[in-house]
């Protein structure tokens, strides 16, 4: 899956070329300040690494950089923010990738918005920094944000000594989900739509939302412990590595996988709390005629 190529998402930022007008000093919200026509900074169209670059006069001890257009934040989708910046003179700084997090013009609080940071060490040698967003816990995801914000503001920050001059490329961002997503195992992994797995959080919303995305695929809940507040009915095939807890109210109903051993293989394999969850799903659930208790 690439959504720039099956949605016609358009993902990479304006080009400095463009104007500066769409790059922001604050956070890249509407109305935030923007490096256009700013003295400290400048579009240079001929670098002889970048091509076109901005150069960047460093004024704040975290000098922040965002884009001002909305990049989407879809279920399942992991981004990679890449930049590649140098030093000219000056103090040298450390830069990062940086972001943003939305639901509309609201911002999400309480997630990671920085990536992890890199030193310039000498004048003249291009360091490229990136950071993986998306919304779930993955090893690699540097930020992992749910499925709570709709969009993001990228770019980067740079920190440390002020009085630096840096030349900065055009920052790019890419749809990198095939590394986590098992399309070809042909599963939707419940982590990809917000699942945590640590016992605590309510992933009800988060399994429902796998459940609506698997479109004929095979639901995956890998190991841990996952928390459903609510009743959650399966539409499709399901796989528990992991296990659910849930309320004695809540019904969980496994409609493609109506047998007692997935209701074991759900309840981390105690035999009584299956049946028992099994035969609540039966007596409440008009789909089901019988329950399979597979010998």
């Amino acid at each position: 899956m690439n959504i720039a190529v099956t949605q016609g998402v358009e993902l990479s930022p304006t080009p400095f070329s463009q104007g500066l007008n769409h790059w922001s000093r604050g956070d890249g919200t509407p109305g935030s300040d923007s490096y256009d026509s700013l003295p400290t900074a400048a579009f240079v169209p001929a670098d002889q690494d970048f091509g076109g670059a901005l150069e960047l006069q460093k004024t704040e001890a975290t000098q922040k950089l965002r884009y001002m257009g909305n990049t989407p934040i879809l279920p399942g989708v992991y981004l990679r923010v890449t930049a590649r910046v140098k030093a000219l003179s000056g103090p040298l700084p450390a830069v990062r990738i940086a972001a943003w997090a939305g639901r509309g013009a609201q911002a999400v609080t309480g997630l990671p918005l920085q990536g992890p940071a890199r030193a310039l060490t000498s004048y003249g040698a291009v360091v490229e920094v990136s950071a993986i967003v998306g919304t779930g816990t993955r090893q690699g995801v540097d930020m992992p944000w749910g499925m709570e914000p709709t969009l993001g503001h990228f770019g980067l920050d740079l920190t440390g000594p002020v009085g630096g001059v840096v030349r900065i490329d055009d920052l790019q961002i890419e749809d990198v989900s095939q590394v986590f997503l098992r399309d070809m195992l042909a599963m939707v992994d419940v982590r990809d739509y917000g699942a945590t797995g640590n016992g605590s959080t309510d992933d009800s919303a988060a399994f429902e939302a796998a459940d609506a995305a698997a479109q004929g695929r095979t639901v995956l809940v890998p190991a841990g412990t996952f928390r459903l507040a609510n009743s959650v009915t399966f539409d499709s095939h399901v796989r528990f590595e992991g296990q659910v807890t849930m309320p004695a109210a809540a019904i969980l109903s496994l409609t493609k996988d109506f047998h007692l051993p997935a209701y074991i293989d759900a309840f981390g394999g105690d035999e009584t709390l299956a049946l028992s969850k099994a035969l609540q799903s039966l007596l409440n659930n008009a789909d089901h005629e019988s329950l399979d208790l597979a010998g």
